[in-house]
């Protein structure tokens, strides 16, 4: 068998090898280059590493530390800065959740996190709105529970909740992006129908990093357990944030992987693992989220939608529209297309963008293409505005 060879040439220095690449990773491996105008996309590997993330990832992978301590410090730190009782750092928002619909059911009981995700005797079934259905609800059925859904596609009211609740409810799963719809119980109403009937509150805040105040105001709320995933806040894809009650965050790490070395508990969170690089990361980017200068990071996001906008001025049967997301730190692009007189669709042109090289990924919805600026990198706004232009006058 033929040793492998390095597909660039290596130079020795030393003791130590190091890599002049004549082409990228990603060029050897024929894999496209993608122009991020999507977001925070786990389809595209989620976020991009600041200088000083990337840096205390390299610094902490030059040794090796307990990583029980490393946890449990780290959740310290990460605690403080969001004002919670407790934190621990897991591998992504649904690890989280899974970890914390794990902790709600078993406690601390050993036995009881040994057996999942057999959850027969247990306090098994998570309510959730009906109307707030969303696609990672299935996270808390994981480690054994049901979904039982409360109320209608239309509308849960207090009573209904409140009736639901019985014998078999370890909690409530709550998205807190749904907060404020209409129909839908709000989280505060929520928080107090458990805490009179005795069951905890789960809540989903992925993406609910902007403004910091609602992140902390989640985070050291009333509900139990509250998730984040860190790669909103530029921290490694694969990274989030449990945080919440001390007793639950700590029946969490019970769960997760490293009691399943420690302990010896064969708990479920075992396939959960973080290594030491992505915890220090996240931390930092934690850090430099709560303090770094936002209006100015709103500002580049400006600049870059409005040259994306100027580039598509004159163009007939095409508008553009500069949108916030609601709760959150980034801004978006709308264009809306009039299909008929134009000639193209929404989707048409979304799909020629991804087929072209660099492969440019957008966000279509009907008639609409948005672009978010928050990942594109120098001079690509001015990249994504040529292809959009070439598309909608051809």
């Amino acid at each position: 068998m033929q040793p492998y060879t390095l597909p660039w040439p290596t130079i020795f220095k030393g003791d130590e090898m190091s890599t002049t690449q004549s082409q990228s990773i990603y060029e050897e491996l024929g894999v496209k280059r993608v122009v991020n105008a999507f977001g925070n996309l786990t389809l595209l590997g989620g976020s991009t590493l600041s200088p000083g993330v990337w840096a205390a990832m390299e610094e902490a992978n030059e040794r090796f530390v307990s990583m029980e301590e490393l946890l449990k410090k780290s959740g310290e730190a990460v605690a403080q800065i969001l004002g919670a009782e407790a934190a621990l750092v897991t591998s992504g928002a649904f690890a989280a959740l899974v970890l914390g619909a794990a902790a709600i059911i078993t406690g601390k009981d050993a036995k009881k996190i040994a057996r999942l995700p057999d959850t027969t005797g247990m306090k098994n079934e998570f309510l959730i709105q009906k109307r707030m259905r969303y696609h990672y609800d299935r996270s808390v059925t994981v480690p054994g529970p049901k979904l039982v859904e409360v109320g209608d596609e239309e509308r849960t009211t207090a009573k209904q909740m409140e009736a639901a609740i019985g014998p078999r409810t370890a909690g409530i799963l709550y998205l807190a992006r749904a907060d404020g719809t209409e129909g839908v119980l709000p989280l505060s109403q929520v928080i107090d129908i458990a805490r009179k009937k005795g069951v905890a509150v789960l809540v989903d805040a992925a993406a609910e990093v902007y403004p910091l105040e609602r992140m902390t105001g989640l985070a050291g709320g009333k509900a139990d357990l509250v998730c984040f995933g860190a790669k909103y806040f530029s921290s490694a894809h694969s990274t989030g944030i449990l945080c919440g009650r001390k007793e639950l965050v700590e029946a969490a790490v019970l769960n997760n992987f490293i009691a399943y070395e420690a302990q010896d508990n064969h708990c479920i969170g075992r396939g959960y693992k973080v290594d030491r690089q992505e915890v220090v990361g996240t931390l930092v980017a934690l850090r430099e989220w709560f303090t770094m200068n936002h209006e100015e990071r709103f500002r580049i996001q400006e600049e870059r939608i409005g040259a994306i906008a100027n580039g598509l001025v004159g163009i007939p049967h095409v508008k553009t529209q500069r949108v916030w997301e609601r709760n959150g730190p980034w801004m978006r692009l709308c264009v809306t297309l009039d299909e008929g007189p134009l000639g193209k669709t929404a989707a048409s042109v979304g799909e020629a963008l991804r087929e072209g090289d660099p492969s440019i990924w957008v966000r279509v919805e009907g008639n609409q293409i948005h672009v978010a600026a928050h990942n594109l990198q120098e001079g690509e706004d001015r990249l994504v505005a040529g292809r959009l232009r070439q598309l909608l006058t051809a």
